[in-house]
């Protein structure tokens, strides 16, 4: 008999075949994107534009082990992720929901600090949580705190993103560093250190994207995603899979922390399928690319912003990578369970 494995969870391949196999046919899904795009073709009217709302909704939920990590803990990290969410189809995001599943015993002390981080997250990302839940369950019925939150915003006139847009010679934009967040909820769960320590990068990027959009109007920014569970490989693998192109991206152009590089060696880790909670991918039109990447990098969170590849129309569905001495890897999903538990 099948059973649920922790790699179900991953982000990875057999993730994507539970969601596929599953939960697509039975709720009849139709794309799935970082939220959900609900387009309201005839009513309500939004007051101000007069025209139809097109509402980004999405819901996650959070279970990171430990709860505390460098840099941030369960609570700033479940607003980061789902303002993240509605930020990568374009939306502005609006109001947040937020569920808790509390096991007998949680210390009061701890449950203060993830609410007050989960307040600070919210007023730094300019949005309001306006609706909760919370459920106590017997000890040893949990895992200390599972939060799950929800989120809604309204996209602009004029945004559609979708890997439908993308077309070949396209540039493939990262925002950040790869996998300071895996490495952080790494070492605190198996009580390691490195030098220099690697804090998580976990941070709300809707700011960063409405400067993208400021600079690169649609349709010039064709799609965005996040690469959170699955590291930046599985993102990529993931559009190529949707657009139905080959993505091309050098090693060159890839930066890691000397922190997160030195945890890698040390544990047998590939940087490319560490989590990441603060970073974007964005596919964009060649002729706006190194002007959005200039101007990302004027901002807090992008200042590591670098065009890493290009978009052909080669390989179908394939990822690739130039390596740094002139070889050509395949980049593919991850398979199995790298590194549970980080979101």
């Amino acid at each position: 008999m099948e059973k649920i494995l922790l790699g179900h969870g991953s982000g990875g391949r057999l993730m994507h075949q539970l969601i596929r196999e599953h939960f697509v046919p039975e709720f009849d899904l139709k794309e799935l994107n970082d939220s959900a795009v609900i387009n309201f073709s005839d009513s309500p009217i939004h007051p101000f534009t007069h025209s139809p709302i097109r509402l980004a909704f999405t819901t996650d939920s959070y279970v990171v082990s430990p709860i505390f990590f460098p840099g941030g803990n369960i609570g700033g990290l479940a607003v980061n992720g789902t303002v993240n969410d509605l930020s990568m189809v374009g939306a502005r995001p609006l109001y947040l929901t937020a569920g808790f599943i509390i096991e007998e015993g949680f210390p009061m002390d701890d449950l203060k600090k993830i609410l007050s981080s989960m307040a600070d997250a919210a007023k730094n990302a300019a949005v309001k949580i306006v609706a909760g839940d919370t459920k106590v369950v017997d000890k040893g019925k949990g895992d200390g705190i599972f939060i799950n939150t929800s989120g809604v915003g309204i996209i602009p006139d004029g945004i559609d993103l979708g890997p439908r847009h993308i077309s070949a010679g396209d540039k493939v934009i990262i925002s950040g560093l790869m996998g300071d967040h895996g490495i952080a909820v790494l070492s605190e769960r198996n009580g390691l250190s490195f030098d220099p320590p690697v804090l998580s990068d976990t941070a709300a990027l809707n700011g960063l994207v409405e400067r993208m959009f400021d600079v690169a109007p649609n349709p010039a920014i064709r799609m965005m995603r996040d690469p959170t569970r699955g590291g930046v490989a599985t993102t990529l693998k993931e559009i190529a899979n949707d657009s139905g192109l080959c993505i091309v991206i050098n090693e060159s152009g890839l930066s890691v922390s000397s922190g997160v590089i030195g945890a890698c060696e040390l544990l047998g880790l590939d940087p490319l399928y560490i989590a990441n909670e603060g970073v974007l991918i964005a596919v964009v039109s060649p002729d706006v690319a190194e002007t959005l990447v200039e101007e990302m990098r004027k901002h807090p969170l992008g200042k590591k912003s670098a065009i890493i590849g290009k978009v052909t129309d080669d390989s179908e569905g394939m990822v690739l990578l130039r390596t740094a001495i002139g070889g050509t890897r395949i980049v593919d999903m991850l398979a199995g369970e790298q590194l549970p538990r980080i979101c």
